[in-house]
């Protein structure tokens, strides 16, 4: 938004130097991006009236005009702007003047005629771009007065960045409600009486969907001019708000847009007809919009303002080309209407459009404006184009919105969030400041009503902030909080993405989009959800799992040599199913390259399915239920060295190596080795327990079993778990054999158990009734035998 200051002081009184009141501007939240001077710098520069014009006698293009400047005599100035005429107000540049550029005004001869100055068009004193002749001045200028003090063009223009929720601001009632707040001062309302109609012509209007237009308003204005020239005032202030000047009748609407944050727009009569109607869009319906170069496809996401036969607007964006204004428009039909931010939400971006009404109607207008900006273009249009106007049929009414629900807002939570104890007076100020309706409860309490043109004040922590804005942030008390002890034990998602990184791992976050191709290699038992408005075809679907986006950024890491990778991701899978889209926390990692930097020291190798498993492992290291691993096949991974992970007997994810086919699609030439784990599930963190230490010695007793070579150590220990043995203490396995001495086919499993007592020292017939148990148990369930 572009604010400039002398249009502001239209309000309220701003005695703050430009730079003062940006700086007050971005302490309450509306960021200062520029201070830009409204005018380039000039000097010499006045306001004169040509007294006479007579031909050149040498140059047929040519005039010499007699200028009143202010000085003793009329000047003579050599002129060739085809607009000059006697009478006329324009700049004049005496001799001895600057203009922008570093250009001089000296005396000269222009074809043998004295020329003491120069008559300016705008383009040369730096107001416009282009200009077509000299700048033609109001009337009423003082002649011989500073052209610089006359237009106020010593004036400033502060550029503000806008927060989404701050729509209230894309006006200058909008700022100057604002800074009323901030200054504590008065705020210049100015009523919007009512233009009484002298013509009994009436727009029809009809709307189909009130929920997305609740109320619209027209009506009809005939005998207009619309080659008059818009006022001075006007063009300046719509240039130094970056709206470059158009026509009378444009301007008009720009410029209450501008003053009120309320669109608006007119249609010529003759070609829109007198009937309107606010609709959807229908199949196979087109719109070729404003300027004629671009014309869109209509949908029944579209909402249009329509006449009888044909589409005129794509509503709250942009009007069409067939029933624009032009300079030979004698009647109009000015439209004024409120449209529901989600109603227009992505609409504009999905035909590649973006304006100021887009601008402003997809974050929320105040719906109390449509009736005051009605009136404001109205009498602008008159007094500027003359002619007449008709009654306003307005459809609909103002909508219901959050303002009609009362916020409680209480003394003691507002010094509790801001460490301030504000006066009870002060608060009130400043909420009756920024519009609100403020009735005291009594005890610390008031009853606050948020104003229409604030969508963003719902709840009592908006309503604090506000007060933290207007007060000051700066103003706030600089003081750390009390410490507070934690009300839960260390732990969860925080204390495993901590632990991950830790051990060398990388967060990654990566779009929940992928492409469908690649969702099908890695998922293809999942038909994802596709996306209506993809913002690229390879994004074109929700993501099944993670695991795409790691391997994606382990592609883009191995392009440029970085091979040794630990990447981790935390974030939603999205599984449609019968009951609607499954939204699923995981946590899923990735590992590839060497398991340990290159040492002198050290042997290297590289990372492998037991690595990953033992990170899985470590992640799983809380769980209350056995972590188990059981051989199965996933599309994405590795035959024969992929597992499902297992909390008891509940699946909670996958571990293994990249299928070859998919390495080869991301032409990743090192193994890689991923898990995914349900996030919930691993993050739980279950309260401790207290175990006592044994005062008494634990012994150790080795097994070593033979099984069949395509049992899982895993079941073994699961099987032994299952015992309950009251002495059995832990059981290791280490060490797993095949060769000589064993038959084909079978393995050789060392285990280690360790056994305690608590209330005597174990002997030889506890330890033996134990490992006897054991052995009996393994024998049963697995044909485990005792290696001799």
């Amino acid at each position: 938004m572009r604010i400039s200051m002398e249009w502001l002081q239209d309000w309220l009184q701003i005695d703050e130097t430009p730079r003062e009141l940006g700086h007050r501007l971005t302490m309450a939240g509306l960021e200062l991006d520029a201070i830009e001077a409204a005018a380039p710098v000039f000097h010499g520069v006045r306001v004169g009236r040509v007294i006479s014009v007579e031909p050149h006698p040498d140059a047929d293009r040519l005039r010499v005009c007699q200028v009143e400047a202010g000085e003793a005599e009329p000047l003579n100035i050599v002129c060739g702007a085809p607009n000059v005429y006697t009478g006329m107000v324009a700049p004049v540049a005496v001799v001895g003047a600057e203009l922008p550029g570093e250009f001089r005004i000296k005396r000269s001869k222009l074809r043998g005629v004295a020329s003491e100055g120069m008559l300016c068009s705008a383009r040369e004193i730096g107001l416009a771009e282009d200009a077509e002749g000299l700048l033609d001045l109001p009337a009423d200028l003082e002649v011989g007065s500073d052209l610089r003090t006359a237009l106020g063009l010593d004036d400033h223009v502060l550029e503000v960045d806008l927060t989404p929720n701050r729509a209230d601001c894309l006006g200058m009632r909008g700022i100057a409600r604002e800074c009323s707040a901030l200054l504590d001062r008065p705020l210049q309302v100015r009523p919007a009486p009512a233009v009484e109609a002298t013509l009994d012509r009436r727009v029809r209007v009809t709307v189909d969907d009130a929920q997305a237009c609740p109320i619209y308003s027209g009506r009809i204005l005939e005998g207009l001019d619309a080659r008059a020239p818009t006022p001075l005032w006007m063009s300046e202030r719509l240039r130094r708000a970056g709206v470059r000047p158009l026509s009378a009748i444009v301007d008009v609407t720009n410029y209450v847009m501008l003053e009120l944050g309320q669109p608006l727009h007119a249609f010529d009569a003759e070609r829109a007809g007198e009937v309107i109607r606010v609709r959807r869009g229908g199949e196979g319906e087109s719109l070729t919009l404003l300027g004629g170069e671009q014309t869109v496809e209509l949908s029944q996401r579209d909402l249009v303002i329509a006449g009888e036969t044909q589409p005129l607007a794509l509503a709250g964006i942009m009007g069409g080309a067939a029933s624009a204004v032009d300079d030979d428009t004698t009647r109009v039909v000015l439209e004024c209407a409120h449209f529901a931010p989600r109603a227009l939400a992505g609409r504009a971006r999905e035909h590649g459009l973006h304006t100021d009404a887009s601008h402003r109607f997809e974050r929320g207008v105040d719906p109390t404006l449509v009736p005051r900006a009605m009136e404001r273009a109205t009498e602008l249009l008159l007094a500027i184009c003359g002619g007449a106007c008709g009654p306003v049929e307005t459809v609909g009414d103002i909508p219901s919105t959050h303002d009609e629900r009362p916020i409680t807002l209480r003394a003691g939570r507002i010094e509790r969030l801001l460490g301030v104890a504000l006066d009870d007076g002060e608060v009130e100020r400043i909420l009756r400041a920024l519009d609100c309706v403020v009735e005291p409860g009594g005890d610390g309490t008031w009853r606050v009503l948020a104003p229409r043109a604030r969508f963003d004040l719902e709840r009592e922590e908006d309503l604090i902030e506000e007060l933290a804005r207007v007060h000051g942030y700066d103003r706030l008390p600089r003081t750390l909080p009390g410490a507070v002890p934690p009300v839960t034990p260390p732990g969860g998602l925080k204390a495993l993405r901590e632990g991950l990184t830790r051990r060398g791992f990388h967060e990654v976050i990566s779009f929940s989009f992928i492409d469908r191709e690649v969702s099908q290699r890695f998922y293809p038992e999942v038909e994802p959800l596709a996306l209506a408005n993809p913002i690229a075809s390879d994004m074109s679907v929700m993501r099944p799992g993670l695991w795409p986006g790691l391997v994606s950024t382990a592609a883009w890491n191995t392009a440029r040599q970085q091979y040794d990778l630990r990447l981790f991701e935390h974030g939603l899978r999205f599984v449609p199913g019968a009951s609607g889209l499954s939204q699923e926390p995981r946590l899923a990692g990735l590992l590839s390259g060497r398991a340990m930097p290159e040492h002198w020291e050290t042997a290297s190798r590289e990372l492998d399915f037991f690595d990953a498993k033992g990170e899985v492992e470590t992640l799983c290291g809380n769980l209350a239920e056995p972590l188990r691993f059981r051989a199965e096949k996933h599309p994405a991974l590795h035959d024969g060295q992929s597992a499902r992970v297992l909390a008891g007997e509940q699946p909670i994810g996958w571990v293994g190596k990249l299928h070859p086919s998919l390495a080869e699609r991301f032409d990743l030439g090192a193994p890689v080795f991923l898990f995914d784990l349900d996030a919930r599930t691993v993050s739980t963190d279950p309260v401790a327990q207290f175990r006592p230490l044994s005062a008494y010695p634990s012994i150790r007793r080795d097994l070593a079993l033979v099984v069949q070579e395509n049992v899982p150590a895993g079941d073994l220990l699961a099987a032994i778990g299952e015992l309950e043995l009251e002495l059995l203490r832990d059981v290791r396995l280490f060490d797993v054999y095949q060769g000589k001495g064993l038959n084909p086919g079978e393995k050789s499993l060392a285990l280690g158990l360790i056994l305690q007592a608590f209330d005597r020292t174990l002997d030889d017939s506890d330890v033996t009734a134990v490992t006897d148990a054991v052995v009996a148990h393994l024998e049963s369930r697995f044909n485990a035998t005792l290696r001799h």
